[in-house]
């Protein structure tokens, strides 16, 4: 979940503004930016949405790119 806290951080949140608008805890958030634990695809597509970014951005930290 590398593009999780890059993202975070660039939209100046902290974790916990981000874990209470997604209705998660504050550690279940540090978990899965630490890749200790993986959110679910539910939690995936919701992070996706209130970051605007996919889902690859936030599992890698890089834009999805269709060029070979």
């Amino acid at each position: 979940m590398k593009g999780l806290r890059q993202i975070r951080k660039k939209k100046g949140y902290s974790q916990l503004k981000v874990a209470m608008d997604l209705n998660i805890s504050r550690e279940a958030l540090s978990y899965y930016e630490t890749g200790k634990r993986n959110p679910d695809l539910e939690m995936l597509v919701k992070m996706s949405e209130y970051f605007n970014v996919s889902i690859h951005y936030l599992v890698t930290g890089e834009e999805f790119s269709t060029e070979n």
